[in-house]
């Protein structure tokens, strides 16, 4: 099994997404959206962004 989205409703209705690895290990997470479009717009942005993500450290 590959990684995988997984798009639901949270309970205030909004709709969200996870990431799983193929381990089902559940890897990230998205904001809450009003619509299903818009979740589905931010799972299109971390595929497209998050290949060239830098990694950084940040300090407390």
């Amino acid at each position: 099994m590959a990684a995988k989205f997984e798009v639901y409703k949270d309970k205030k209705g909004d709709y969200r997404f996870r990431l799983k690895a193929a381990n089902g290990q559940v890897i990230a997470t998205g904001e809450g959206y009003s619509s299903k479009d818009g979740c589905m717009n931010g799972i299109e942005s971390v595929k497209k962004n998050a290949p060239a993500a830098e990694v950084v450290e940040v300090e407390n």
